[in-house]
C-alpha cells in the first residue's frame, strides 16, 4: 500500500524539529496514526453480529456502515494530499486527529444505523486528512537515504498489518465490552497523540501556488458514492426500487466519466490519468484494486461465517483469522526477495493464483468445522495477496517517470481504498441477493419477523433469539444454510476475478519491470 508522496515542483518545507534527535519519534507517531486508520477499515467485521442486535440495520444500511469509511477515504486521499501541499501537511494531520476523534466518539454511542453511517463517513474524512501526509513527512524528516529506507520499511509493515489486525482488535473489544468500544478506544489514544503531534511534527508552510481543482474533487467524491449507492439499492431495492437505483448507478458512472475527461483536459490534473497509457501501470493498478476487493470483501463474509455459522465467539473468530494477518506480514517481508528471484510477471500472477487457490476449498464447505483447512486457507490468502500487492506496487512505480511518481502513488493508494470499499459493496450485495430468497419461510415465524431475518444472517440470529424455541432454532438453521450458499457465490466471484487478473498479468506484463523510474 502506497500513500501519496511529495509532488514535484513543491518548494522545500522548513522544519522546527531537529531531525537528528526527533526523527524516530516522528516515525513512531506517524506509524501510530497510520495504524489507527488502517485498523478502522476492518475492525467492524467481527462486530457485525453484536452491532446488528443493537441497532437492527437493514442489509443495505449494514453494508454502508461497513464500507462508507473506505468509500469516503478513496476519493478524498488525493484531494487532501493536494491541499496539504498547498496549505501545509502538519495542519491537516492535526485537524485530522480532531475530526477522527470526534467521529470515533459519535460512532461509539450511535443510536441508529443512519447516525453510525454518518459517523463512519466522518471517520473517513479524518483518515483521508491524515493518511496522505504520513509518507511525505517521513521523506521530509529522514534526509539520510539509508535511514529513510528503514523508516519506509517500518511504515510499509504497519500499512500491511493494520487492516489484517483489525478483526482481532475488534474481537477482543466486542468480547469484553460492547460493539461501540471498537470506536471509543480511538478517543484516549488520540487525546495522547494530539499534543505529541503538536510538539513533534515539523512545520510545513506549504506552497500557495500549488494548484487544486475543486470541481474534480466534487466529481470524484459524488461519482464513487453514487455508484456504490446505486449498486447496493439495485441489489436490494428495498428503499427506492430498482429503476431509481439504476438511474443513480448510471449517474455515478457518468460523473466518473466526466471526472476522467476533465483530468485529460487540465494542465494540472487532480489525478494523473495519462499514466494509464503505460500498460504495466494499468495492470498494476488493476491488480491492487481487485486484490484488495477480494481480500476485504471476503474478510467480512468469513468473519460472519465463523461467528454465526460455526458458532465462534468474537474473540475466537478474531484469533482464527490471525493466520491471515501473520501471513500478510510474512508476504510483505518475503515479497521483495521473491520478486528478485522470480521476476515481476511470475510474482504478481503467482500471488494472485495462490490467493485464488486458497479460496477455492471454501466453495465445498457447509456448516461443519474445518479448523486446519481454514487456517491454511487464511494463510494462503494473506500471503498471496500481499506478494501480489508488492509486485503491483513495483510495476506501478517502475512504469511511471520519476517526475510523475507522486501522481502514480496517489492512484495506487486510491485504488487500494476503492478496492476495499467496492469489495464490501459488491460482494455484500451478491450475498444479499443470494441469501434473502434462500432463507425461505419457517413455520411458526411471523411474516414480519421473516422479512427481518432475510436482511442478513446477523439479523436472522437476532430474530431467532427473540422467537426462541423450535421455531427459532429452525429459523437459524435455514439462515445458516442460506448464508453458506451466498458465501459460495461470493467466493466463486472472487476466485474468477483473481484468476482473470493473474491471467492478465501473465499476458500483458514483461517478465521483469523496467527500472527507468
Amino acid at each position: 500500500m502506497t500513500v501519496l508522496g511529495t509532488r514535484p515542483g513543491v518548494r522545500a518545507e522548513s522544519t522546527t524539529v531537529d531531525p537528528r534527535r526527533s526523527r524516530w519519534s516522528v516515525l513512531a507517531l506517524l506509524c501510530f496514526s497510520l495504524l489507527l486508520i488502517a485498523v478502522d477499515a476492518t475492525v467492524l467485521h467481527i462486530a457485525v453480529p453484536a452491532l446488528t442486535a443493537a441497532l437492527e440495520p437493514s442489509a443495505v444500511e449494514l453494508l454502508w456502515i461497513i464500507d462508507v469509511y473506505s468509500l469516503v477515504v478513496a476519493p478524498l486521499l488525493v484531494t487532501f494530499g493536494t491541499l496539504g501541499d498547498r496549505y501545509g501537511k502538519r495542519r491537516f494531520v492535526l485537524a485530522g486527529y480532531v475530526v477522527f476523534g470526534v467521529a470515533s466518539l459519535s460512532a461509539a454511542f450511535a443510536g441508529t444505523p443512519l447516525t453510525l453511517i454518518a459517523s463512519r463517513a466522518l471517520l473517513g474524512v479524518g483518515g483521508a486528512m491524515i493518511m496522505p501526509a504520513t509518507l511525505s513527512i517521513i521523506r521530509q524528516v529522514f534526509t539520510d537515504r539509508r535511514e529513510r529506507a528503514i523508516a519506509l520499511g517500518v511504515w510499509s509493515a504497519v500499512a500491511a498489518g493494520g487492516a489484517a489486525v483489525g478483526p482481532l482488535v475488534g474481537g477482543v473489544l466486542v468480547e469484553h465490552f460492547w460493539w461501540g468500544a471498537v470506536f471509543l478506544i480511538n478517543v484516549p489514544l488520540l487525546v495522547v497523540a494530539l499534543p505529541l503531534a503538536v510538539r513533534l511534527l515539523p512545520e510545513s508552510p506549504g506552497d500557495p501556488g500549488h494548484r487544486w481543482d475543486a470541481p474534480s474533487a466534487v466529481l470524484s467524491i459524488l461519482g464513487i458514492l453514487f455508484l456504490a449507492f446505486g449498486l447496493k439499492e439495485a441489489g436490494h431495492g428495498a428503499t427506492l426500487g430498482l429503476l431509481p437505483a439504476i438511474v443513480i448507478l448510471l449517474a455515478g458512472a457518468g460523473l466518473l466519466v466526466w471526472f476522467t475527461s476533465r483530468q485529460r483536459r487540465l494542465a494540472h490534473p487532480l489525478l494523473d490519468i495519462g499514466l494509464f497509457a503505460q500498460r504495466g501501470f494499468a495492470v498494476g493498478v488493476l491488480c491492487v484494486l481487485l486484490s484488495v476487493f477480494a481480500l476485504v470483501g471476503l474478510e467480512l463474509m468469513l468473519a460472519q461465517y465463523l461467528q454465526l455459522v460455526l458458532g465462534d465467539s468474537p474473540l475466537r473468530a478474531g484469533v482464527r483469522m490471525l493466520p491471515l494477518m501473520v501471513a500478510a506480514i510474512a508476504g510483505g517481508l518475503c515479497a521483495a526477495h521473491i520478486l528478485q528471484r522470480l521476476g515481476l510477471r511470475a510474482t504478481m500472477a503467482g500471488g494472485l493464483a495462490l490467493a485464488g487457490l486458497s479460496l477455492a476449498p471454501t466453495i465445498a464447505w457447509g456448516t461443519e468445522q474445518h479448523p486446519l483447512m481454514l487456517c491454511l486457507c487464511f494463510a494462503g490468502i494473506g500471503f498471496g495477496v500481499e506478494v501480489a500487492l508488492l509486485a503491483a506496487s513495483d510495476t506501478i512505480m517502475a512504469s511511471a517517470p520519476e517526475s510523475r511518481a507522486g501522481g502514480a502513488a496517489a492512484i495506487e493508494e486510491t485504488a487500494y481504498e476503492l478496492g476495499a470499499g467496492l469489495g464490501v459493496a459488491v460482494l455484500g450485495t451478491i450475498t444479499t441477493i443470494v441469501y434473502a430468497p434462500s432463507v425461505g419461510t419457517v413455520p411458526g415465524v411471523e411474516p414480519h419477523a421473516m422479512g427481518q431475518a432475510r436482511e442478513s444472517l446477523a439479523s436472522a440470529a437476532h430474530v431467532a433469539g427473540k422467537v426462541g424455541g423450535p421455531a427459532g432454532g429452525a429459523l437459524m438453521e435455514a439462515a445458516r444454510a442460506a448464508f453458506v450458499t451466498a458465501l459460495h457465490s461470493t467466493v466463486l466471484v472472487s476466485v474468477v476475478l483473481l484468476g482473470v487478473t493473474a491471467l492478465t498479468a501473465v499476458l500483458l506484463l514483461p517478465r521483469r519491470a523496467s527500472r527507468r523510474a
